[in-house]
């Protein structure tokens, strides 16, 4: 059986008062390991002097439980709070099962008899012990990293327990967003920030989701903020495991002030369409009659038809007068309205 990584020097810190299992256990490590750097403790109050401020230099602890100045439970809690992240293997004559089991519980990485103990089998403790660790490090890393992605965002975020509805987490978006603050949002369902009628839409989805163990969907629905305030938002929601439960993230992007610059815009198209009608029927027809009585002006024999003309010719700059005041006030609105959705 070869070594993880051979050309890593493993530094290992043994804690063991009895001279002749130092030895044994000595022995059995420089029978397996080529590259091994030993220290001695005899005691607990050696060892807690020696890890103070250097557990990260050691790569395994290798503990007697039964010690000249401490023992049992105790000496474990010493030695797993001081080094956390170092793999903790007590090596013990007591063959009490239980209490085995609850050093485990205690952060120990594993609990080997001594009268049990090999070359091997304290060589497959070790191996084993580092591998565990350099799991569990880069899982509870992980987390993190998701954690940190989860409260980080700019967009409002949140975990709801699909059965009870209510909120298991959120992000400081969401705070920010909706007003509540974490424990108010935490004693809240999904249906409390929406107005009434909106919430059976999402149940009608959450209630397949629990028949198919699917649900990866987009909506659009009405929210509501602490104040009272209504606002449009795009959510995208996705089942999860979260602390054991069955659970939902979401996240929500309000687009109200979107929907509101899209309907200011289909607004002023509707008033561009209308003021190019006028354009295009109203205002042509009296410019068309005022062109052609220009035209034959002149060519008029007698005065009383140069004045008829000329009478016409006024009546149609009049309702020219009045499209053109017609469409201006329209440009006006429209003005008005581009602002007041803006603000």
């Amino acid at each position: 059986m070869e070594i993880v990584n051979e050309k890593k020097e493993l530094n290992i810190l043994v804690v063991e008062d009895n001279p002749g299992d130092f030895a044994l256990i000595e022995e059995f490590l420089l029978e397996q390991m080529k590259q091994l750097n030993l220290t001695h403790a005899k005691n607990c109050r050696e060892a807690r002097s020696i890890l103070t401020g250097r557990c990260e230099q050691f790569d395994v602890i290798l503990l007697d439980l039964s010690l000249p100045d401490k023992t049992g439970v105790p000496l474990i809690s010493d030695i797993t709070k001081l080094c956390m992240n170092t793999p903790v293997i007590v090596l013990t004559s007591y063959t009490d099962f239980a209490f085995g089991i609850k050093s485990l519980s205690l952060g120990v990485s594993d609990y080997v008899l001594k009268e049990e103990l090999t070359p091997i089998s304290l060589y497959k403790s070790i191996v084993y012990s580092l591998e565990r660790k350099k799991a569990t490090l880069e899982l509870e890393d992980s987390e993190k990293r998701y954690s940190d992605l989860f409260h980080l965002s700019p967009q409002p975020m949140w975990v709801f327990d699909i059965n009870t509805f209510y909120f298991l987490n959120v992000n400081d978006a969401a705070i920010v967003q909706y007003g509540y603050s974490r424990d108010e949002f935490l004693s809240l369902t999904i249906k409390d920030i929406r107005p009434a009628g909106e919430f059976a839409k999402i149940k009608k989805i959450i209630d397949s989701a629990m028949l198919t163990g699917r649900l990866e969907c987009q909506c659009n629905n009405i929210h509501r903020k602490k104040n009272g305030e209504l606002m449009r938002v795009d959510t995208k929601s996705k089942l999860i495991e979260y602390q054991g439960k069955k659970a939902v993230v979401t996240l929500a992007i309000d687009v109200t002030e979107r929907l509101n610059y899209i309907k200011a815009i289909e607004l002023q198209n509707q008033k561009l369409k209308e003021i190019s009608w006028i354009q295009s029927h109203i205002v042509r027809a009296p410019l068309a009659r005022i062109m052609g009585l220009i035209n034959v002006f002149n060519d008029m024999p007698t005065a009383d038809e140069k004045e008829k003309a000329l009478r016409y010719i006024l009546l149609s700059a009049n309702e020219l007068d009045i499209a053109i005041k017609e469409i201006t006030n329209k440009s006006n609105i429209d003005i008005e309205s581009s602002s007041s959705q803006s603000c």
